[in-house]
């Protein structure tokens, strides 16, 4: 594994994608280390990873994972839970990162707009800025709405906001009031 201590969270995730690649399970970065591609830099040891995966599958994975030496923990959520369930993997220096199966209103077409961007001499597939601004707008804490502000404002590429409005539109109305707020202030 490319982690060789604490704090080191976003190198165990390249031995993740290692595992989902030869799993044959696409996913998109997200949090934090996308948070960063979109502008907003933070100082966090998290990694983390949206799953394009069905259910079923997850046991199939965490025993993959298993074998290739992580730690896991495979948590399901309830029905009322916006996250189905929750793949935690660590090692022996406690990085960790999590894979969410699934996210509840997320545009079944966010796979086919991943951004993919050189990480560590590879390349990683992160959430679009519109996906990733919506997903911020649906979590809504103080934290999720300054990085969905950053990103809305960054110069370097514009942001669809047709799009972005269609896709924060199904996480609810909370999300898009959110949404109309940061557009308007």
């Amino acid at each position: 594994m490319k982690a060789s201590g604490p704090g080191q969270s976003t190198l165990l995730f390249l031995d993740v994608a290692k595992v989902l690649v030869q799993e044959n399970v696409a996913y998109a970065v997200i949090g934090a280390m996308a948070a960063a591609v979109h502008g907003a830099i933070r100082a966090t040891t998290d990694a983390d990873a949206l799953l394009s995966i069905a259910l079923p599958r997850l046991g199939p994975l965490e025993k993959a994972f298993k074998r290739a030496g992580f730690e896991s923990e495979l948590r399901r959520g309830d029905p009322e839970d916006p996250i189905p369930a929750l793949l935690v993997l660590s090692d022996h220096h406690g990085n960790r990162v999590d894979l969410l199966a699934g996210l509840r209103g997320l545009d079944p077409e966010a796979f086919s707009r991943l951004i993919i961007v050189p990480f560590q001499g590879s390349t990683i597939p992160v959430i679009s800025r519109e996906d990733f601004i919506a997903m911020k707008c649906f979590a809504g804490g103080p934290q999720d709405i300054a990085d969905a502000q950053i990103a809305l404002r960054l110069r370097d590429a514009e942001v669809n906001i047709e799009l972005l409005r269609r896709v924060t539109r199904r996480f609810g109305r909370t999300a898009t009031d959110v949404l109309e707020r940061l557009l308007t202030s």
